[in-house]
């Protein structure tokens, strides 16, 4: 008994242990549940923001046609399951029964151990995966970096081009952002450094963009090239193998769920975006494009907000970026001054600057550098590898010109000297003469066709503004690559050989050939032309020899070798006379003998039958050439400045049936009207014979009796443009060219030295657009005339005014107005030199109506009595809305700009006098105090002001 009592009484010893344990275990449990279920719920948020990760990397993997791995899904739907789990035991702990139930308690507290087991293991596979759900998916970078060099390397002209871009870029009003500019003058590189500076942006969490794609386009436009490129930049999997129509579409799709900034590089086409898939900027907000393009004119068609010109680089940068390339070499004594020759050479374009650097890196010897200066002046590539990275990259924008005639255009430029300002108007008659423009179109057309040619050269950089106004000219190594082109591979297999600005003494007849098209040999020092029979230019159409001062004699045989010339040239020359020979150049468009001093007399021209520019202005001539009124095609005819020449033939000039362009001013020869001259002079009405004529520049006697037929009125007032000068010595005349150049042409009146009172003088004006009045008597009465005669009536034409020498007094007696409305209501420039009998403009203006809405510039100069520039006592001018330009100089009385009156100063709130000025000039003012006493009344906006010698005038009004 005592061995079985021993027995159970250990068994139930232990089975007290076993059951004070587990009730031990299951109190806890149950006393800790709540615990639990707060660590659960934490662990469980934790997963669910993995899980969203997740769900955001197989979203963005699935959009770019990648396959999701399946541990990945099986992961999701595991997490999926243990969270609707643990959805249910969340809502039984808000139950009242499980407060009240303790086994229910210690049921879920013994699940819950479980379930943050799970969450942990969940959390352990899918830490890797919310970086790689997809089957070889690479890491996305927002922003790529693109080898290249650094803007920090290089110049503050390409630091300045950088910062401008970025400012656009980040600014809302522009979507789309063109960057142009000339071959090789760094476009790619500007937009290379921005996409890297926005990379730096990214890491700084100051980039506005997802994502910056970066394609290059490249001439042949390829539509499926650039769509892959763009997928390959976001990986995402395009089907090459589908239409340009399903490509665009899947890319478009996949592009709207990015604010991208796109930079489409090198672009020579226009690129439409919707068949490539990309979103328009405009309608899908945050998104926008940047392109780079040698042509302006594909900026338009790509329809970009703001274009960024670039330019060449500043002289001390590209001796600095030389310097770089070249290296240490720049630095020898003996070699300075050569490479700044070179530098000089390649005209701030940073191709250029680095190709000739690197080519002459380490080279010490100065006769290597001579040589190679030597072959830039003869626009010869001056190493293989220089016409490789050089030469042939700018011939690119050669290629890419629409058209056989525009290619010709754009090398018959290169005819002309280094750095040489082409008058427009010279440029597109020489065109119209080699057949680059249609000789059948009138001049009108001819002639706009001709500045759209200029156009699309200035648009695509081979051409740029010149010097001067109406003229244009080449950059030096674009010049460069012209002549190498023309000269070597040119499209119809034609030569040009140019010989421009070498001092040269003598032309060397070995050079002159049958395989040459054109030939320029302009300003050198030729004394002689090449009298042998060695010279074969039998297929030259034109010949440049203007501007050789030293030449005096051209030899008979030599005209006899150009018998194929369209175009000759011998302005700027000593010949006394032509040679015969002239006339057996059946071809011969175009004859230009400007400023042959020395010529007196040509021979006779009526075989010249094709001839349609004849130019004899300034020349010595005279009388008309014989036979000029047999030469039917003749359409420009120029004797500006002939002083010698004293009588125009009765019934020559009316002869000329094509004529479209006369230029008689400047010289002796004064059209009178029909009865007041010799019987065998020329007539003013005899002009009207000239159907086709549009330009006319020429000097007419005054006759204050005179009032022309209507017929002939009109046809002055059909004429594209003229100046008619009556009265003076012809010696402000404007030409016939600077007419020609202007957009909207002028139609111009100068009266000069004449007595207007009692005059017949509203015909002389009444279409003019200009009109200048010079020291002429009578101007005030002839202006009250109009007044009075004037009614219903205004000279809507004038848009510049100019009155010159005058004592005039323009006062009405204190009346607000003589004139009961504008009689200048389209008045754009007014001009008053030396018109002593006025205090203010506002007498002028007072006495005529004027109300200045339009005019955007005032120009006075020496007016000694002014005291006030405008004054407003009884002015019907409370504004000028549009005035741009004030130029105040030497008028010693001058006291104030804007002139009010006290009543006026007091005003609440005056409008500003000028709200769009813009600069003004004021010189030799020295009584002047203020500008405007009422600052209210001076324009808001920031004024660009130039005071010299106005010592009066306090430094807070300047």
């Amino acid at each position: 008994m005592e061995v079985v009592a021993s027995i159970v009484s250990g068994a139930v010893v232990e089975t007290g242990r076993f059951l004070c344990g587990s009730i031990y275990s299951t109190i806890k449990n149950i006393v800790k549940g709540p615990q639990q279920l707060h660590v659960l719920e934490k662990e469980m948020k934790s997963l669910i923001a993995l899980k969203n990760d997740v769900q955001q990397e197989m979203a963005l993997a699935k959009r770019e046609g990648k396959a999701i791995k399946d541990q990945a899904i099986l992961w999701l739907e595991q997490v999926e399951e243990l969270q609707r789990t643990i959805n249910q035991i969340q809502e039984a702990k808000s139950s009242r029964c499980f407060l009240s139930c303790s086994t229910k308690r210690y049921r879920i507290s013994r699940e819950v151990v479980e379930h943050l087991k799970e969450i942990e293991r969940l959390r352990e596979v899918g830490s890797p995966l919310a970086l790689s759900v997809a089957l070889g998916c690479p890491e996305f970078k927002a922003v790529e970096h693109i080898p290249g060099p650094s803007i920090q390397d290089q110049t503050t002209s390409v630091s300045d081009d950088l910062a401008k871009t970025m400012t656009l870029l980040f600014d809302n009003r522009f979507q789309r952002i063109g960057i142009w500019g000339m071959g090789g003058v760094g476009k790619t590189n500007l937009v290379r450094n921005l996409n890297n500076k926005l990379l730096l942006e990214m890491n700084s969490n100051h980039m506005p963009f997802s994502c910056v794609l970066w394609v290059t386009v490249s001439k042949n436009l390829d539509t499926k090239k650039l769509q892959m490129g763009i997928a390959s930049r976001l990986d995402f999997r395009l089907d090459g193998s589908t239409g340009a129509d399903r490509r665009a579409i899947q890319l478009h799709r996949r592009l709207k769920e990015e604010s991208f900034l796109l930079i489409l590089d090198d672009v020579w086409e226009k690129i439409d975006l919707d068949k490539l898939g990309v979103p328009r900027p405009e309608d899908h907000r945050g998104c926008k494009i940047i392109l780079t393009s040698r042509s302006l004119d594909v900026c338009r068609h790509m329809e970009t907000d703001v274009q960024v010109k670039i330019s060449v680089l500043r002289h001390e940068d590209a001796w600095q970026l030389f310097s770089r390339y070249a290296r240490d070499v720049v630095t020898l004594e003996h070699i300075a001054p050569l490479a700044e020759a070179i530098c000089r050479e390649c005209k701030g374009l940073p191709l250029a600057i680095i190709t000739m650097g690197a080519a002459m890196r380490g080279k010490k010897n100065p006769e290597v550098w001579k040589h190679a200066l030597n072959q830039l002046h003869r626009s010869v590539p001056y190493a293989a590898g220089v016409e490789e990275a050089l030469y042939k990259p700018l011939k690119w924008s050669y290629d890419s010109l629409e058209g056989k005639d525009l290619k010709t255009c754009f090398l018959y430029c290169s005819l002309f000297p280094e750095d040489f300002s082409i008058n427009i108007d010279e440029l597109v008659w020489y065109w119209l003469a080699e057949g680059l423009i249609d000789e059948r179109e009138d001049y009108e057309v001819f002639y706009s066709r001709g500045i759209s040619l200029i156009e699309n050269l200035k648009d695509a950089c081979l051409l740029e503004d010149g010097s001067d106004e109406g003229t244009v000219k080449m950059h030096d190594v674009v010049r460069d690559v012209s002549i190498w082109i023309a000269s070597t591979c040119s499209e119809d297999g034609s030569k040009s050989l140019v010989r421009t600005g070498k001092g040269l003494k003598e032309i060397d007849a070995t050079e002159l050939s049958n395989s040459l098209k054109r030939v320029s040999f302009m300003d050198n020092d030729l004394e002689r032309l090449p009298d042998n029979s060695v010279i074969r230019c039998s297929e030259a159409s034109t010949f440049l020899l203007q501007n050789n001062p030293r030449l005096e004699l051209i030899p008979e045989i030599f005209l006899e070798r150009f018998k194929a010339l369209r175009v000759l040239n011998f302005s700027q020359t000593c010949i006394k006379s032509l040679p015969d020979s002239l006339l057996q150049l059946d071809d011969l468009r175009a004859l230009l003998l400007s400023n042959c001093k020395d010529l007196e007399g040509l021979p006779p021209l009526e075989r010249l039958s094709s001839l349609q520019v004849l130019d004899l202005s300034r020349t010595g001539i005279r009388e008309l050439p014989k036979g000029l009124e047999q030469l039917s095609n003749l359409r420009h005819l120029n004797l500006h400045w002939t002083f010698k020449l004293e009588v125009v033939q009765a019934g020559v000039i009316s002869k000329l049936s094509k004529l479209e362009v006369l230029d008689l001013s400047g010289g002796n020869y004064i059209w009178k009207e029909k009865g007041a001259v010799q019987e065998e002079e020329a007539c003013f009405e005899e002009l009207q014979c000239l159907e086709r004529l549009q330009v006319l520049s020429i000097r007419l006697k005054w006759n204050p009796c005179y009032t022309p037929q209507e017929t002939i009125t009109s046809w002055i007032n059909g004429l594209k443009a003229f100046e008619i000068m009556v009265g003076g010595l012809g010696l402000l005349s404007l030409s016939v060219r600077a007419l020609c150049l202007l957009s909207d042409a002028q139609k111009c009146m100068t009266i000069e030295t004449i007595d207007l009172s009692g005059g017949q003088i509203r015909w002389l004006f009444s279409n003019a657009s200009y009109l200048r009045i010079i020291n002429c008597r009578g101007l005030n009465k002839m202006l009250q005339d109009l007044v009075i005669n004037s009614v219903g009536r205004s000279f809507t034409y004038l848009k510049t005014l100019k009155i010159s020498y005058s004592n005039s007094s323009f006062w009405t007696g204190g009346r607000a107005s003589e004139a009961l409305y504008d009689l200048l209501p389209n008045l754009e420039e007014l001009s008053l030199l030396f018109v002593n009998g006025i205090e203010s403009i506002s007498e002028l203006a007072n006495l005529l109506g004027l109300r200045f809405q339009k005019l955007k510039a005032i120009d006075v100069r020496s007016c000694r009595k002014m005291k006030y520039l405008l004054s407003l006592e009884n002015s019907n001018i409370p504004t000028m809305p549009n005035l741009e330009v004030i130029q105040v100089f030497r008028c010693d009385n001058m006291e104030e700009l804007f002139n009010y009156l006290p009543l006026q100063i007091n005003m609440a709130d005056p409008n500003p006098i000028t709200p769009k000025l813009r600069e003004l000039k004021l010189d030799g003012l020295p009584k002047l105090r203020n500008l405007c006493r009422e600052e209210k009344a001076w324009p808001g906006n920031k004024v660009k002001v130039d005071v010299i010698k106005c010592d009066l005038l306090s430094t807070d009004q300047q």
